[in-house]
């Protein structure tokens, strides 16, 4: 009796032990159990604060090269800086016509949140009221105000005393000189203390060494070249809301750009066998072309042996000026998004120094902001760094005229290019060529 009484003792103790040990050693994966169950029943119960809700800000722009830079930009500064604000950013190429792309989806009311705004028909959007005003995100923001971007930048998506338009970022045009071809003739390379005249005489001196070999300069016969000429003649594309090819600074221009055609110091591209000044000067059998620091990645893939250097294009011998164009960019936002604030988050990124840097250290475009001017970049030995400071002076050098012509668009210059070729051609002479060209361009001015 006394040992059964013990042995039960016994059990009942064992059982007690087991089940202490087995409270005891309750695994974390049990603990994290309850914890979750605790957390559940402590947001059914309204105790834990709401995640914040995801915003996807749709920004669209050009497709080719831009898509990759884009992206990549995005993927390394834009998202991470701005999921801190619950916004997540999506690039949206278009492969084709951009500008019939983006009308379209703005009147079907299918735009992107953000969009590329040319500031060639930029003016067209801004004045039918498809795009925000930024003026009172500027005032507000301690990222981006109007004062850190270059004046002429602004002043271009500027309408009735609003911006509408941050650029991110710009072209100039300079001189692009072959080096080895100015060593081998012993000419001075083109300088920025250069006139006219002066760059004339190299250019001379260049073909004369080698026999007519070469071609001093290429002459695109377009206003997108030769209008920079007009412009350090003093010349105004829109004085008192009109165009007057007549003008005697105007004729000076077009008279000294065609005229060194007609002395052999220059040719249209397509003499040449090219389709642009970039392509005729990478065969390095030209002198000189006026192109914009798209160049530089065109003669790092196919010319990559081709020395080279810039300059800032030459002062006209009257006014002691110089001219030249800015083509830009810029960001915009859609005036029927539904998160402009958010939108205009990703603009402050997407022009932060930060992603401006980025963009200049990989030679693809100039930054628009003004504090970039002293950047570490351009003192670097490099002629894909010189380069890119000479375009970057080209905006506060002289006369300089934003890339646009007003609610005519592309339409004005034709007139002009026509007269270019026609004159350079022999067709007609100058007088013949501006007389015509003023006629047409009064009728698709309505004049």
């Amino acid at each position: 009796m006394f040992r059964r009484r013990k042995s039960m003792v016994g059990l009942v103790f064992l059982c007690v032990m087991m089940l202490m040990i087995v409270g005891c050693g309750e695994t974390n994966e049990d603990a994290k159990v309850e914890t979750e169950s605790e957390e559940t029943s402590q947001v059914d119960k309204g105790e834990k604060v709401e995640e914040v809700e995801e915003i996807v800000i749709r920004i669209a722009g050009f497709g080719g090269v831009d898509q990759a830079i884009v992206e990549d930009l995005l993927a390394e500064f834009i998202n991470p800086q701005v999921a801190k604000e619950g916004i997540t950013v999506r690039y949206e190429p278009v492969a084709g016509d951009y500008l019939a792309s983006l009308i379209n989806s703005l009147s079907a009311g299918t735009a992107a949140d953000l969009f590329y705004m040319d500031s060639f028909w930029a003016q067209n959007l801004i004045g039918a009221g498809q795009v925000q005003p930024l003026d009172s995100f500027l005032a507000a923001s301690d990222i981006l105000r109007k004062e850190d971007i270059i004046p002429a930048l602004i002043d271009g998506f500027s309408y009735d005393g609003k911006v509408y338009g941050i650029a991110k970022d710009f072209n100039t045009l300079p001189i692009i000189y072959n080096k080895d071809l100015f060593d081998v003739a012993n000419v001075d390379y083109p300088n920025e203390k250069d006139t006219w005249e002066t760059l004339e005489e190299k250019l001379a001196k260049v073909v004369a060494a080698f026999d007519g070999e070469v071609t001093g300069i290429t002459l695109q016969p377009e206003y997108a070249r030769m209008g920079v000429f007009a412009y350090a003649a003093g010349w105004e594309p829109f004085a008192n809301g009109k165009t007057n090819l007549l003008d005697p600074a105007f004729k000076e221009a077009f008279a000294w750009y065609t005229g060194l055609n007609d002395k052999g110091l220059g040719a249209m591209p397509a003499d040449l066998g090219q389709g642009w000044g970039g392509g005729a000067f990478a065969t390095g059998n030209v002198a000189v072309t006026v192109e914009g620091s798209w160049i530089i990645g065109f003669l790092r893939d196919e010319a990559p042996n081709l020395r080279y250097g810039a300059s800032l294009l030459p002062l006209n011998p009257r006014t002691n000026e110089r001219g030249n164009f800015i083509y830009t960019v810029a960001w915009g936002i859609n005036a029927e998004s539904e998160n402009k604030d958010a939108a205009f988050k990703v603009m402050e990124a997407l022009t932060s120094p930060e992603a401006q840097q980025w963009v200049l250290e990989r030679g693809l475009a100039i930054p628009s902001r003004i504090e970039l001017a002293d950047n570490p970049y351009f003192k670097e030995d490099s002629q894909e760094a010189r380069t890119n400071k000479i375009v970057f002076q080209g905006a506060t050098s002289g006369n300089v005229r934003l890339f646009s012509f007003k609610e005519y668009g592309g339409e004005w210059m034709d007139p002009i290019n026509v007269a270019l070729a026609e004159v350079m051609t022999g067709q007609k002479t100058v007088e013949e060529a501006l007389k015509t060209a003023q006629e047409r361009l009064d009728i698709v001015m309505g004049e």
